[in-house]
Parts: C-alpha cells; sequence; structure tokens
C-alpha cells in the first residue's frame, strides 16, 4: 500500500508534465516541462537503484494472489533498473538510463516541433478533396503550403493524381526527425546494449522479452516467422495487382511499370474504389468529428453500461480541449475523467494515443484519469479515421473502467504484447451496421451509412493485406534486428540496416528516405517491443470470437468489463482471456484471416 501511495504522487506530479510536452500549444511550456521531465527520469533511475525499498519488498509476507503479483512485477522493475547488481555497477545503470531518456525525448522533440511544410500548386493537388488545402497557407509564390500531420499527409498520398506530388509528400514525412535523429537512435541502441549486457544479456532484446507473453526472442522471431510465411505470397499479388493499375491509369507498358512507394496508397485507394466503388472521402459526411466521438462514447454505454458527461468550465491545456465525467449507467458512480484532444496544430503529438494519467486504486479511492489525443479532420472522418478513433478510445477504456486494487497495475499497465489488444478488438466494430446505427442517435441531422457501402468498405479494408501485415512485419523484424546481439565492438547504423531491410521487399527502398529517424516507438517505449502490435492482435481477433454476431450485446460486453477491462495487470494476460472465453486463446482466427 505505501509503494502504491508512492506510486499516485509520481503519476500525480509527474504525468501531467510528460503529456503537456506532447500537447501544450506554446513552444516555450513544451521545453519548459521537456526539461522537467529530463530530472524526473534522473529521480526515477535513483528510485529504481532503491536498496531499501528493494529489500522491503522482499520480505512483505506473501498475501493473496494480487498482493503477490503486485510485489512480484515490483521487484522485476527493481531489479531491471540494476538493484541486485553489484555495488560498483549501480551507477553505470543510472549513467545509460538517464542519458537513454534524454536522447529519446530530444528524439520526440525533433518530430514533435519539426515545421515542415511542402509546396503544392493547384494542378499538382488535382484529386485532393479542395477541404484539404483550400484554406491553407500559401508561399510567396502562391503556391499551397502543407504540412505533415496525417490529415494532410494522408489525402495527398491518397488522392493525389499527381506523382511528383506523391513523392514530394512521402520524401517529406519519410525524413521526419531528420540525420540528428538517425545518431540518436543510433545511441540509444548502443547505450541498451551496455545495458542489456549488465544483466548478462547478449542483446536488449533477451533483455526485454524475457517478460513479455513471448517469453523470449526465440518464441518472437518465431512468430514473425509464421506471420512472414503467411502473407508472402499475398504480398506479392499485391504489388502486381498495383502494377497493373498503375499501367492502365499511367499507359505504359505493363513491363516498364514499376510500383514506387508513393504510389501504394494511391493505387491501393484507385484499386478499391474501382473494384467495391468505395471512397474513404465519401464518408466524411456521415462522420462529423464532435459526433464521432460522442458515437464511440455511446458503444461503450450500449456495451459496457456506461454514461460520459461533458465537464464544463474545465481549464485546460487549449480552448478546444474537453473534459468528460465516465460515469456507471446502473449505480451513477463516478469511475474516471476522460479529457480529449481533438485537432492538429504546430507542435501537437502528430499521430493518434493516449495517455494514462491516473491509474486507478480501489484500495485508496483513487480515480483514473485518461487523455486521448488525436489528430482530426475538421470537415469529418473517413472509415478508416473512425476505426482509429475508437482504437484509441479502446485504450482509454481500458484505463478509465479498470479496478485494480493498486495503481502500479491499473488499466493498460499490462505486458507490452497484450496492451493493444483490447483496442484492436474494437476496430472491427465500425464495420457492423447495427454499430453505426448508433449514430443517430448522438446526431438526429446525420444521415445513417447506406448498408452496401459499408459492406462494400468491408471488402475493401481486407483487400490488400498482404502488403499490410508484410509492412507490419517489416517494422516489428527491423525493431528486433537493431536491438538484437552483433559482434563486440561493431556500432549499429539504423539508416544501413533499414535500407538493407526495406530494399529486399518488392516495393524496395527510396533513396534519401529515413523512416527510422521518425520512427519513435523503437527509440522510446517499444524498443524490441513493436512485434506486440501483431502479436496483439492475435489475442484481438480471437477475443472477438465471444462477441460474433452480438456485437452490441450488454450481457458480453459486461462480462468482458469485468474479467478484461477493470483486471488490468493484476492478473496475467493469459489467464484473463481464459476467464472472459472460457478457454485457452489460440492464433486461430488471425491466421485463418490472413489466409481468405
Amino acid at each position: 500500500a505505501a509503494s502504491d501511495a508512492l506510486s499516485a504522487i509520481i503519476e500525480d506530479r509527474y504525468y501531467p508534465i510528460g503529456f503537456l510536452s506532447n500537447v501544450h500549444p506554446q513552444a516555450a511550456v513544451r521545453a519548459a516541462t521537456q526539461a522537467c521531465e529530463l530530472r524526473w527520469q534522473g529521480f526515477l533511475s535513483t528510485l529504481g537503484l532503491n536498496e531499501r525499498l528493494y529489500q522491503a519488498l522482499k520480505s512483505l509476507p506473501p498475501g493473496d494472489a494480487i498482493d503477490q503479483r503486485a510485489a512480484s512485477l515490483a521487484m522485476e522493475a527493481f531489479e531491471d533498473s540494476g538493484v541486485a547488481l553489484p555495488q560498483a555497477q549501480r551507477p553505470q545503470a543510472k549513467r545509460l538510463a538517464d542519458r537513454i531518456g534524454e536522447l529519446g525525448l530530444a528524439f520526440d522533440k525533433a518530430v514533435r516541433d519539426g515545421r515542415t511544410r511542402v509546396a503544392f500548386t493547384e494542378a499538382e493537388l488535382k484529386g485532393v478533396p479542395e477541404a484539404t488545402w483550400r484554406g491553407a497557407r500559401r508561399d510567396a509564390q502562391r503556391r499551397i503550403l502543407l504540412g505533415l500531420d496525417m490529415p494532410s499527409y494522408l489525402a495527398v498520398m491518397n488522392n493525389a493524381e499527381s506523382a511528383a506530388a506523391r513523392e514530394r509528400m512521402y520524401r517529406a514525412k519519410m525524413t521526419e526527425g531528420g540525420p540528428a535523429n538517425l545518431e540518436r537512435l543510433s545511441q540509444i541502441v548502443r547505450l541498451r546494449t551496455e545495458y542489456a549486457a549488465l544483466f548478462g544479456h547478449a542483446s536488449y532484446d533477451d533483455f526485454v522479452l524475457r517478460r513479455r507473453m513471448t517469453g523470449g526472442t526465440g518464441r518472437t522471431q518465431a512468430f514473425l516467422d509464421e506471420v512472414k510465411a503467411a502473407v508472402t505470397a499475398s504480398e506479392l499479388r499485391d504489388v502486381e495487382e498495383l502494377r497493373q493499375a498503375k499501367a492502365e491509369h499511367t499507359g505504359q507498358p505493363l513491363a516498364d511499370t514499376r510500383i514506387q512507394r508513393w504510389d501504394v496508397f494511391f493505387y491501393g485507394e484507385r484499386v478499391r474504389r474501382q473494384r467495391y466503388s468505395i471512397d474513404q472521402e465519401a464518408f466524411r459526411p456521415y462522420f462529423p468529428p464532435q459526433e464521432s466521438v460522442q458515437f464511440v462514447m455511446k458503444l461503450a454505454e450500449r456495451m459496457f453500461g456506461v454514461r460520459h458527461e461533458r465537464i464544463q468550465g474545465a481549464r485546460l491545456w487549449h480552448p478546444e480541449a474537453q473534459a468528460w465525467a465516465v460515469v456507471d449507467a446502473d449505480s451513477g458512480q463516478r469511475l474516471s475523467t476522460l479529457l480529449i484532444d481533438l485537432y492538429p496544430r504546430d507542435g501537437k503529438y502528430n499521430h493518434a494515443a493516449v495517455w494514462p494519467l491516473r491509474g486507478v486504486s480501489t484500495a485508496s479511492g483513487r480515480l483514473p484519469m485518461s487523455a486521448l489525443v488525436v489528430n482530426l479532420d475538421r470537415k469529418g472522418l473517413s472509415l478508416e479515421e473512425v476505426e482509429t478513433l475508437l482504437h484509441e478510445f479502446g485504450h482509454a477504456l481500458h484505463n478509465n473502467l479498470s479496478r485494480t486494487r493498486y495503481t502500479a497495475q491499473a488499466g493498460t499497465s499490462v505486458l507490452q504484447d497484450f496492451v493493444e489488444a483490447p483496442s484492436q478488438m474494437l476496430e472491427d466494430w465500425v464495420y457492423d451496421p447495427e454499430v453505426l446505427g448508433l449514430m443517430q442517435q448522438v446526431c438526429a441531422d446525420c444521415k445513417p451509412v447506406p448498408r452496401e457501402m459499408l459492406a462494400q468498405a468491408r471488402r475493401a479494408r481486407d483487400h490488400g493485406k498482404g502488403l499490410t501485415y508484410s509492412r507490419q512485419h517489416l517494422y516489428a523484424s527491423y525493431d528486433l534486428a537493431l536491438y538484437g546481439p552483433r559482434p563486440a565492438g561493431q556500432p549499429v547504423d539504423p539508416l544501413a540496416l533499414w535500407v538493407a531491410m526495406e530494399g529486399a521487399t518488392p516495393v524496395g527502398h527510396v533513396q534519401g528516405t529515413m523512416l527510422p529517424a521518425g520512427f519513435g516507438h523503437i527509440a522510446g517505449g517499444y524498443a524490441a517491443g513493436y512485434y506486440g502490435y501483431l502479436y496483439s492482435l492475435v489475442v484481438a481477433m480471437d477475443l472477438r470470437t465471444a462477441f460474433e454476431g452480438r456485437r452490441l450485446d450488454a450481457a458480453v460486453g459486461k462480462r468482458y468489463r469485468d474479467s478484461v477491462l477493470a483486471q488490468g495487470g493484476q492478473k496475467p494476460p493469459l489467464e484473463l482471456v481464459r476467464d472472459f472465453l472460457g478457454r485457452d486463446t489460440n492464433s486461430k482466427a488471425f491466421f485463418d484471416y490472413l489466409a481468405e
């Protein structure tokens, strides 16, 4: 209990600081919070080496299963911080941890604070929805300036008829962070390898993966090999289909036609439009941004027995940020708080994520809080963007509906190769017409999505999955290779490794691009763990089987809320899944889907 009280204090003091570094509109505030983050990281690395606390944990009486797991996980965290190392090595562990944290913050800042604008003529933006660029800034030559936020990036990559325009946007996005971030990433990898060596591990992969669901590097690699075998043939078919579409579109002979990286989104979208008569842009009138947020809230109300009530007058970091109370529908009891930041702006985190600002503790009466940060198109959402919104909202639900005894095990404080599963499970809900029917309950003026349009969108989503999952496999494999073993004294070159691995794919590598410079996940908390997105998806697809044909069934939803969401990390993931499904999990649903 005392340890958990300290965890709560750290959350309340530190977590808002790290969050504001990513969302505050003023650069001076972001710089100040980041400087404060460095001090906090120094404190936390010192705390992790506190032998008195570690020995106190070891001497605790066993307690029940929840207490035992809490103590075991806390001791593992202390041990991974270096408290059990020989006394002479502990300062080195702290020095390495502090420097890794410092480099990670600088890496994220370089991406977040990038002010790159790509210039286009109106002719070059033919095909791009006018609402994307009509109000954009212009340069001295009256060219339209678009940033690298996801709404702008995807609008160009999916729709621009001009290959030159797509190439410019692609190259700009794939150089975010720049050469300085490549150097930072190289240092981070070297330092993490040194850190793992202090504990007797040949690689950072080995150090990290011994604590995960897979249990080690070998099983993780075997899983990725199985995925690769399942998608290789379909990836080649997908590329050939895009090549044929490009030849038809450009009038080139097929033999002379090659798919470039900046062609993949465009021709993928073109094939889906031609084959399924579906255009993601056509969904935007059906999903206004604010009403879409209320739609996912209504979904939570139907499935999990909660409602969201707007907190008026809350003083937040930006005038458009929102605060909501999450309330149990039956008892009226306040469960948690949800903060929301919907739209892109300079200096803001430019993807989609949830920050678990506060974890629950039933022992102390502490209520949770999370912050949902997305970058939505103000004119409305495509169905794919609704899917992303629901995914992130799933993380918020995981945090906010948790009812764990201790803060340190609350919500998303689970093993990292399970943490995405509750969110990935919900993604499929947006393709269910009964689920989308909830939109009319929050927006009477919104027309319902035609059923055939939705059915076509689902078929279009499943088209091209060979390329989609091969790309995810590449990211995961690159991450493992980056942090894997290498000959003593041989430094890693993150870009050279990426060029070699991406260059071996059917589409190849674009000279001059440097995706690793903007790959914040592997510089940060997903290092040696990016495979978790694929591994969690296996579990997510298995979880969905319990909802088959009854996506809005409140009885199944309550069972899921109680046995998975409410439990956070106070039970092992496989036990949570077993409690919900009534059986051990398996990968059948995932590999059946890949084989379809």
